[in-house]
């Protein structure tokens, strides 16, 4: 009889443990079911090469998934796991993304983050030209270029993008020297802005801004200095000072590539204000060469002129006539123009001075 008593007790204490662990089971689901993510954060990776690119990271304490949206645009969000990145462009500006975290019981939690979107401005902006006023630029984070030419007043630029040589340019025949401006776009407000000071016809030595160049072959100087006889046909304050020493080979020179191109549809006569302060220089020949015709014609050697000097202590004036070279078609242009002087015998120390080098018709 007791044995059976006892048996039935526990079987009474392993019914009220079971109902107790059932109970028990039954809250921990309704916990579940209103657990939810905490501490949503979120990374922002935004790129500085002005593409425009953010890597957004979400987090949350709890997340299973995540859906971020941009802020910016019409499109769905994007759904994204725990520990990775979703990547968006955006223009330049002010923005709101909205993270919403998912928890495992399917509880959403949402915050909100700023997001500034600044593009830097370009740097390294390089210009380059071509003889015929071609206009090329590269600069590292630019998005595109304008071009402003210079040769006209309230001029609109040119729009130009990365890779792109703008067509060949002409200038006017008079006028110059012309500032060319670039200016380099980061895709957003701020821009880099670079010039380029450029010199054709006529040359007169006086703008300080201009690097008239002349390089020289065959051991000849050049030079910009002060006018040595500021009278007569010419007063200005600056003059090109050419030298041919002792022993100098008879073929030596200067060379100087224009940034403007000659160009032969504004006139056919090539003059030249000269100054030869040695009596025994008068007699001697002063040759201007054109060379590096747009589009190769004609050939370099073709354009060349010479013209003695007629007098000593005064300056005079030069004409070189082109028109009277058959070989150079009408309309021709040139990028360089060379300067020889007495080229039929070494130097011995010559000095000459020239200014004022002009195209007329």
């Amino acid at each position: 009889m007791k044995k059976i008593k006892f048996i039935f007790s526990f079987v009474l204490l392993l019914a009220v443990t079971i109902s107790c662990t059932v109970e028990g089971i039954n809250n921990d689901t309704a916990l579940l079911g209103t657990d939810s993510s905490a501490n949503v954060n979120k990374i922002f990776d935004i790129s500085t090469d002005n593409s425009g690119k953010v890597k957004i990271t979400p987090t949350a304490d709890g997340a299973t998934s995540f859906q971020v949206v941009y802020g910016q645009g019409t499109g769905l969000p994007a759904t994204v796991a725990p520990g990775a990145s979703t990547t968006h462009v955006y223009p330049e500006g002010k923005y709101t993304v909205k993270i919403i975290a998912t928890s495992i019981s399917g509880a959403q939690t949402e915050q909100t983050f700023p997001l500034d979107v600044v593009y830097r401005a370009p740097e390294s902006l390089i210009i380059s030209t071509s003889g015929e006023m071609k206009v090329k630029a590269t600069a590292l984070y630019a998005k595109s270029f304008l071009v402003y030419y210079g040769d006209v007043s309230n001029e609109v630029g040119t729009p130009m993008a990365i890779d792109q040589e703008l067509p060949a340019h002409t200038y006017p025949a008079t006028g110059g020297p012309f500032v060319l401006k670039v200016i380099a776009q980061s895709g957003g407000a701020a821009t880099t802005q670079g010039i380029k000071t450029l010199f054709g016809f006529p040359i007169d030595f006086e703008t300080a801004a201009v690097n008239y160049f002349f390089g020289t072959f065959g051991d000849v100087t050049f030079s910009k200095v002060a006018n040595p006889n500021a009278t007569g046909l010419n007063t200005s304050a600056t003059v090109g000072k050419y030298t041919k020493p002792t022993g100098v080979p008879s073929w030596s020179g200067t060379y100087s590539p224009l940034n403007i191109p000659v160009n032969f549809a504004y006139g056919s006569k090539i003059k030249v204000l000269a100054y030869n302060p040695d009596p025994a220089n008068i007699g001697k020949k002063l040759n201007v060469e054109l060379e590096w015709a747009v589009g190769g014609t004609p050939a370099n050697g073709v354009a060349v002129l010479k013209a003695p000097f007629t007098t000593s202590g005064a300056w005079e004036e030069i004409v070189f006539d082109y028109s009277t070279i058959s070989g150079i078609p009408a309309g021709a242009k040139f990028t360089q123009l060379v300067l020889r002087y007495n080229d039929s015998d070494p130097g011995v120390g010559e000095v000459i001075y020239v200014d004022n080098i002009r195209l007329t018709n």
